[in-house]
């Protein structure tokens, strides 16, 4: 069973946008704004967002290391560890 979504209504959004900034701050969940009763957006906290798009980044490069072994490309092991201890130490701590 997945995890339960956070949901509110742009009317909630309006009423107290600072309110619900400080749950997706404190919470570091994403929350799904409604319109009409339809999804229409998810908000979610910068930190959040920067580690959604360093996991983004390093999928994309593992399926392009895929893509490059299928080819009989590649890179010796030293310069991948290399490449993946600069990744590594982005991450926040």
């Amino acid at each position: 069973m997945g995890k339960l979504l956070n949901i509110i209504p742009v009317s909630d959004l309006r009423q107290d946008a600072a309110k619900v900034l400080k749950k997706i701050k404190d919470s570091r969940e994403p929350i799904v704004i409604t319109q009409r009763g339809r999804a229409a957006a998810v908000m979610l906290s910068v930190e959040a967002f920067e580690q959604s798009e360093r996991d983004r980044e390093l999928l994309r490069l593992l399926a392009k290391g895929e893509r490059e072994i299928e080819a009989g490309e590649g890179h010796d092991l030293d310069s991948v560890l290399t490449d993946a201890d600069a990744l590594l130490s982005e991450e926040p701590s």
